[in-house]
């Protein structure tokens, strides 16, 4: 009899938690979007203070990039191990974690006295970004188990995602202008503290029913292949393509790449099961991600330095010159895949926003050291906006559809890991064409009599639309992946038992 109590009252426990948990489903919706807004600032925040944090720090040109790469080269290698660790212990303790560790890596940063010190604390947040940023996404997977209310979720969670590096170049160029550029990192302290405090009142902790043993050389493979890609390319950007530690790290990275792929078809339990990337929806979705992840950051690297530079715009007018997009955007995240997604599926919705972004790329590719905001500048960031928006958040929720509760963390990880690394490469990859296209262009216009401040100035508008035409044409690569490789139709429901347990 006992026993029979035991049972029903432990059915009765779950059952209040799952109503407690689906009555509490939009407050846990802002707690989860606090937590990847500072995970996606952190980004690009940082890259507004450089100047001042180089100025107080006393660091040269050649290490100014390790503060950047330093929370790239963390964030992107840790993240399967992340998403592992989310199914494993249970989402919010990971998220906790990930939150104090990030908060204390923050203050750690703002109040750094030296290089070092700055680059050890900008590494510690990315690990723990690392930890974060997958069980947020995991979160929000298992919270949200109506359709319709999941895709208005994902397009809430998806516009942040793909806005919130313009809003960090805001904040950045606010809070340096305003305070001081230590700010930038301490400002971390307050949204961790908003987040922990939702956290502890409003989450249920979740993990896996069947908890595998960790993967270890799935994780020390994978880790380190992460690792040598994010490296190689960010070494690329300084060193060039042709230098022999970006060869070596490059092809160490996808020799480490293919092993780990071999090992996780030879273990019983694997860190990312390969039924998570080769369905066709999924596996494209992923794609598209990280394929967006690319273009995206040659949109917020180069008309920064654009508007900063050729028309004079400070840091917060840049920032705000930026907020357009980020509305459009949030429109087209939470129209897609509140209205279209669920009756068209992830298909051509994607491939229509991808080739969007492509067609806002090719308007700003018409730049000139004349041009205008208004006129020449606001109407591609406004279709690229649209684009995003339209591409991003149905493949977020495309990427991780129809995944078991065991495999949720893992694949929420995977859509953080190719954005990512997209990030890094598209940094790298347009960089490197910029800095080629400018120099060329010096060189052809050396004897045309123009002075050398005008010559400078044509050389690195030649540079960004150069690099714009490229973003377009990646955009057009995402637009043909998304129509040649995801699945038509809707997107597959939600297979039974992938709302894990509360514990």
């Amino acid at each position: 009899m006992s026993t029979l109590t035991r049972e029903l009252d432990s059915e009765s426990a779950d059952e209040s938690a799952a109503a407690r948990r689906h009555r509490l489903r939009w407050v846990v919706l802002g707690v989860l979007a606090l937590a990847q807004l500072m995970v996606v600032l952190d980004a690009t925040i940082v890259n507004i203070a450089l100047p001042h944090a180089q100025a107080a720090l006393g660091f040269d040109n050649a290490d100014r990039q390790w503060i950047v790469t330093a929370y790239a080269l963390a964030f992107g290698s840790l993240l399967l191990l992340g998403g592992r660790l989310s199914d494993l212990v249970g989402r919010k303790t990971t998220l906790i974690v990930g939150l104090v560790g990030f908060a204390g890596m923050s203050a750690l940063g703002g109040a750094a006295v030296n290089f070092d010190m700055l680059v050890f604390a900008r590494a510690g947040q990315g690990m723990f970004g690392a930890l974060l940023a997958p069980a947020a996404l995991a979160l929000l997977t298992t919270t949200f188990t109506d359709a319709g209310e999941r895709a208005r979720a994902f397009g809430i969670f998806g516009a942040i995602a793909g806005g919130g590096g313009a809003l960090g170049l805001l904040l950045g160029g606010m809070l340096t202008e305003w305070a001081d550029w230590r700010w930038c990192l301490y400002v971390n302290l307050v949204i961790a503290a908003m987040a922990l405090v939702g956290a502890f009142l409003f989450l249920d902790d979740q993990r896996s029913e069947h908890r595998p043993r960790l993967d270890i050389p799935g994780v020390v493979t994978v880790s380190a292949a992460l690792f040598a890609i994010v490296y190689g390319f960010s070494h690329a950007e300084t060193a060039g393509w042709a230098d022999s530690l970006t060869i070596v790290s490059l092809a160490a990275g996808a020799v480490l790449l293919a092993v780990f792929v071999w090992l996780q078809t030879r273990t019983e339990h694997a860190l990312l099961p390969l039924r998570v990337i080769l369905d066709r929806t999924r596996g494209g979705s992923y794609l598209v991600v990280f394929i967006a992840g690319i273009g995206m950051f040659g949109i917020f690297l180069f008309l920064t330095y654009y508007m900063q530079q050729n028309l004079g715009f400070t840091p917060i007018t840049t920032g705000l010159a930026f907020l357009p997009m980020i509305g459009v955007l949030i429109v087209g995240a939470t129209v897609s895949t509140g209205v279209l997604l669920p009756r068209f599926g992830p298909r051509w919705l994607t491939a229509i926003g991808m080739t969007l972004a492509a067609g806002g790329m090719v308007l700003l590719t018409q730049l000139t050291d004349s041009s205008q905001y208004t006129s020449d500048i606001l109407p591609g960031l406004m279709v690229i906006g649209l684009g995003l928006g339209m591409s991003m958040a149905p493949s977020m929720q495309g990427a991780i559809s129809g995944v078991s509760a065991d495999d949720a963390g893992v694949a929420s990880a995977t859509v953080n890991t190719m954005q990512q690394v997209g990030g890094s490469v598209g940094t790298a990859l347009l960089s490197t064409i910029a800095s080629s296209a400018a120099a060329a262009f010096a060189t052809g216009h050396a004897t045309s009599g123009m002075s050398r401040a005008e010559l400078a100035s044509l050389a690195a508008v030649h540079s960004y639309t150069t690099a714009f035409w490229w973003a377009a044409g990646i955009f057009a690569l995402g637009a043909l992946v998304a129509g040649v490789v995801i699945r038509g139709g809707k997107l597959p429901a939600t297979p039974e038992g992938a709302v894990a347990m509360a514990h």
